[in-house]
């Protein structure tokens, strides 16, 4: 069972998330806030598997209570999904950066909210259509170019494959890409993400921009 929080300031939203989200066999609810401390504090007593998280809350708002997630070790297996009203949310990044794994704008269909929460569950990360490539230009804009030797750590073949993440492809897509199994490309994925010390995909995306390793 996946155990979801669901985090937004709005009462008839977390209704909504909740009712959906209960809907489904192997999803459940385990706890709802409405503001950041609160998510915090429910995500350090509940330890859910995924924390479905809006930007726009008092008291500590979304973004800061994600930082503060990805930032304790003891809660590393929470992985959060931040959902908010604003494709162009000039937090976004920021959010990413710390550690969230995906990006949903509340308009986005029912079937994309559930396989966000599924999908981050197993590593990955889901992003809504079209906001993926603005959004690693957010990150990558106006910084100077970060030190690529972080990436000498890694074999040929592992710059390779994180390049292929960096562009968006799955781990059955990089495998097609690189004539390797799925399994293959899922195995080098994770020792990737253990060697540059990415909580998941979403990180190795941004690596991959920030590094130059994908333009």
């Amino acid at each position: 069972m996946i155990r979801v929080v669901v985090a937004d300031d709005q009462a008839l939203i977390r209704a909504g998330f909740r009712s959906l989200i209960e809907s489904e066999p192997d999803l459940e609810v385990v706890g709802e806030a409405g503001t950041g401390r609160a998510v915090l504090d429910l995500a350090r007593a509940a330890r859910p598997d995924v924390v479905l998280m809006d930007i726009r809350m008092p008291d500590g708002d979304g973004l800061w209570a994600t930082e503060q997630i990805a930032a304790d070790p003891a809660l590393a297996s929470v992985h959060v999904v931040i959902v908010t009203t604003f494709e162009l949310d000039e937090y976004v990044a920021r959010a990413l950066k710390a550690g969230a794994s995906g990006f949903l704008v509340k308009d986005t269909e029912p079937v994309d909210l559930l396989r966000a929460v599924r999908v981050a569950v197993a590593g990955e990360a889901l992003l809504s259509p079209g906001v993926t490539k603005r959004l690693l230009e957010q990150v990558a804009a106006g910084r100077a170019p970060v030190d690529s030797s972080r990436l000498d750590v890694l074999t040929e073949r592992e710059r390779e494959v994180l390049r292929q993440v960096g562009r968006g492809l799955t781990n059955q897509e990089i495998g097609a890409e690189l004539f390797l199994s799925p399994l293959t490309a899922k195995t080098h994925v994770s020792r990737i993400m253990t060697k540059l010390a990415a909580r998941d995909r979403v990180q190795l995306v941004v690596i991959a921009y920030e590094t130059g390793l994908v333009p």
